[in-house]
């Protein structure tokens, strides 16, 4: 039986390749899709621990959009195949009435991601205040042109990831609490705007959103308060 979602327009469609394209500029993999309550969360990693000596901080991009006689799933699925269905799905649409439903299958699940073992909280989301987009963005780019120097062509898988856990490890000036990680990816997947980044806590889990999206981050242990 094959396994379909609908989205509530074709805009949403759109925006949901857009996204899907920018995170798989970063990480290619997999994608969560979790369906409820007429919306479908979709989340994307940016980075994770890649073995048990990593300190890489967990990073994940959400967006949501809406849903239509869709019923409730949580799935891990390719994120290439997802994208090949959306491009078909928006092929076959056209561009005559951007308000359709739009239909289309979902693609067969995984089971080896480590990072979709790890769920954010949904509720109980403290606020911590917020921050200018412009931080955030320098923050990321600087970050973006330290790894590029440290890491010339032909440099080892361990090493490399061991420049990133660094890099992006780090806390953002002023947002101690906030590993550089997070900026690199509200910037990477288009989150940043001219509103304000508004910041919220849970946990070890902290939240950047903004009207385009969201980012999550489960920081590590260094960064917790006793």
């Amino acid at each position: 039986m094959v396994q379909r979602l609908t989205l509530a327009d074709s805009l949403s469609l759109g925006d949901l390749h857009t996204y899907l394209q920018r995170a798989g500029r970063v990480e290619d993999g997999s994608v969560r899709l979790i369906a409820g309550s007429g919306i479908l969360a979709v989340y994307t990693a940016i980075l994770y621990p890649r073995g048990i000596l990593d300190e890489s901080p967990t990073v994940l991009g959400l967006r949501t959009f809406e849903l239509l006689d869709t019923e409730d799933f949580d799935a891990v699925v390719p994120m290439r195949s997802l994208v090949e269905r959306i491009v078909r799905a928006r092929a076959e649409f056209g561009d005559d009435d951007e308000s359709r439903p739009v239909s289309m299958s979902r693609p067969p699940e995984v089971n080896t991601v480590t990072w979709a073992g790890i769920s954010p909280p949904r509720g109980g989301w403290r606020p911590l205040g917020e921050t200018d987009a412009a931080s955030l963005e320098s923050a990321a780019r600087a970050g973006i042109a330290e790894v590029a120097e440290a890491i010339p062509a032909g440099t080892g898988e361990q090493l490399v990831q061991r420049v990133r856990s660094e890099v992006w490890g780090r806390g953002v000036p002023e947002l101690e609490y906030v590993p550089t990680g997070a900026a690199f990816a509200v910037y990477s997947l288009g989150f940043l705007g001219d509103d304000p980044v508004r910041l919220f806590e849970t946990g070890p889990w902290t939240r950047l959103s903004t009207r385009r999206g969201h980012v999550l981050v489960r920081r590590r242990s260094w960064t917790l308060k006793a």
